[in-house]
Order: C-alpha cells, then sequence, then structure tokens
C-alpha cells in the first residue's frame, strides 16, 4: 500500500467512524460525510491520472456535482430543522413527528 493510498483510506476510514460514532450534531454528521465525499474525489481523479485515460476523465467531475447537491440538501435540511425545532442536535429529531 502506498501512502497516497493509505492516506485516502484513513482519511475516507475517518470520515465514516466520525460519522457512525459522533452523531449528536446535524453539521457534524453533514461534515463527516464532506470529507468523505472529497477523500472519494481526490482519490478518483488521482485514479484516472494514474491510469492515464481519458474516458474516465469526466467521472471526479460527475462526483463533485453530486456532493455539491448533496451538501446543498443538507444544508436546505439544516437550516429548516433549526427554524422548526430551534436545534441541529440529532436526539431531538423523530422520524415519525412531522
Amino acid at each position: 500500500m502506498t501512502p497516497v493510498h493509505f492516506a485516502f483510506s484513513s482519511a475516507f476510514i475517518l470520515g465514516l467512524t466520525g460519522l457512525a460514532f459522533h452523531r449528536t450534531h446535524l453539521l457534524s454528521a453533514l461534515l463527516c460525510l464532506e470529507g468523505m465525499m472529497l477523500s472519494l474525489f481526490i482519490a478518483l481523479s488521482l485514479w484516472t491520472v494514474q491510469l492515464n485515460s481519458t474516458s474516465l476523465c469526466a467521472a471526479p467531475m460527475l462526483l463533485l456535482a453530486f456532493s455539491a447537491c448533496e451538501a446543498s440538501a443538507g444544508l436546505a435540511l439544516l437550516v429548516a430543522t433549526a427554524r422548526t425545532h430551534g436545534t441541529d442536535h440529532l436526539q431531538n429529531l423523530n422520524v415519525l413527528q412531522c
């Protein structure tokens, strides 16, 4: 395993563990998801550069576009949650109570 591969794998695993174990605030969960998406973007970009392939060059940009859409939807949910409930604590949110 190269040091670059180890760095991106550890960044993804770190974001995944942060998402799994620190679920107190919605903002921290969204930041962990963004960290995971950025590590995937950089890894996919380096993979296409290493393969020297022109057919895969659009894949990192597509992933980045989906990541931006996910971030905007998450921030919209954060604002809506903060307005209705007054906080972004995930324990106060109940899916069954709309």
